[in-house]
């Protein structure tokens, strides 16, 4: 089953500083709670990562996805795929950034879809972690 969860929020700061810290994987750990590592695999002819390594703490447990990264409608949206994962059947997911009178307006979209199927309130309380991701985003963009 795929679980799916949208989150939006205003940043006070351009589009395109939104999208520069969203696009810096290397320093996810640093400010992204449940990243615990992060390694670029491969990068485009513009230096751009799109394939990535993650490591994070997910449900109590430590778990490993690699994700490929779509800059097709960049720096507008940002989209991404697992391409591999141990916990995780697929993962779809992106980052749109809209420019609003007062900054930014980031829409963060995910579905998950894990290989065992896990109890709602589990379910659930991940969801929020998972989208907690994008306050996280924000306070380090205003800091």
């Amino acid at each position: 089953m795929v679980d799916s969860g949208s989150e939006s929020v205003v940043v006070l700061a351009s589009a395109e500083k939104c999208y520069a810290v969203a696009t810096d994987f290397e320093k996810y750990p640093q400010w992204a709670h449940d990243i615990k590592e992060v390694t670029v695999l491969k990068r485009d002819e513009k230096d751009r990562p799109t394939v990535v390594e993650f490591r994070a703490s997910a449900l109590g447990r430590s778990t490993h996805y690699t994700l490929e990264y779509d800059y097709a409608l960049s720096p507008g949206k940002l989209s991404w795929h697992m391409s591999d994962g141990d916990i995780m059947r697929a993962i779809l997911g992106s980052y749109t950034f809209e420019p609003v009178d007062n900054g930014t307006r980031i829409s963060y979209d995910l579905s998950v879809e894990l290989v065992v199927p896990i109890p709602g309130f589990v379910k659930r309380r991940a969801e929020m972690r998972i989208l907690s991701t994008l306050k996280e985003l924000k306070s380090l963009i205003e800091s």
